[in-house]
């Protein structure tokens, strides 16, 4: 091996160890905390069971595996699926954690795994309505050092936004879990307005075997607060 060859061996080595190693620490990281996620989602719809005897059985309360990075809670009409990404994110670097000492201090921190949650309407997948929409309620940032924070709709948005000092525990798990839930019930399905509904075509009346292929959705113009 020459000497060129040699330097650029050591540089290959240089980044497995500092971008490779790294990637793999926040998997682990974002996968540990997933893992927290379905264990306390788990234990919330028991307990929602439960309660949920007392004064209507017939209200369907279920937890479901999609995968290893995949669940769903069904709450009556509304899912809410908790879906990790396999692949390690960096923060643009427009954002603004960018200008906290936490990560002028170490640029390393930057790198996160991410969890998604977002919210269906329980018929759309029951019925296989693939024009309907879901919504992205919540993503949770998980760095190396097991710090974390979230991007959402209201609680979510300000209650877990301290990534300079949080750090994933099975509380604050079950408070995102709770939010997420009690947002999902909360964000009602609207009456679509009359022009997006006053025309439908003869292959959208005769090709949908359970109904009109009619685009249902929560919301129009949904979006994050950070979104503008």
């Amino acid at each position: 091996m020459g000497e060129k060859e040699e330097q650029d061996f050591r540089q290959i080595v240089e980044v497995v160890k500092n971008k490779a190693s790294l990637k793999q620490k926040i998997y682990r990281n974002t996968l540990a905390g997933f893992l927290q996620f379905k264990e306390n989602s788990k234990n919330v719809v028991e307990n929602l069971v439960k309660e949920a005897a007392n004064f209507d059985d017939g209200v369907s309360i279920v937890y479901q595996e999609k995968g290893v990075f995949e669940y769903q809670l069904k709450i009556g009409g509304d899912i809410i699926l908790f879906h990790m990404h396999t692949n390690v994110f960096e923060f643009d670097k427009s954002h603004a954690l960018w200008k906290t000492a936490y990560l002028k201090e170490d640029s390393s921190r930057s790198y996160c795994g991410i969890i998604n949650i977002y919210n269906f309407l329980a018929d759309s997948l029951k019925y296989n309505r693939y024009d309907d929409s879901g919504y992205l309620i919540g993503r949770i940032f998980i760095n190396k050092d097991n710090h974390f924070f979230v991007e959402g709709k209201r609680q979510l948005n300000f209650i877990h936004n301290d990534f300079t000092s949080q750090t994933v525990n099975e509380q604050d798990v079950l408070n995102i879990i709770q939010q997420a839930i009690l947002y999902s019930m909360d964000f009602d399905l609207f009456t679509p307005p009359y022009r997006h509904v006053q025309e439908i075509s003869v292959g959208q009346l005769l090709n949908e075997a359970s109904g009109m292929r009619l685009k249902t959705g929560k919301r129009v113009g949904f979006k994050f607060s950070f979104e503008g």
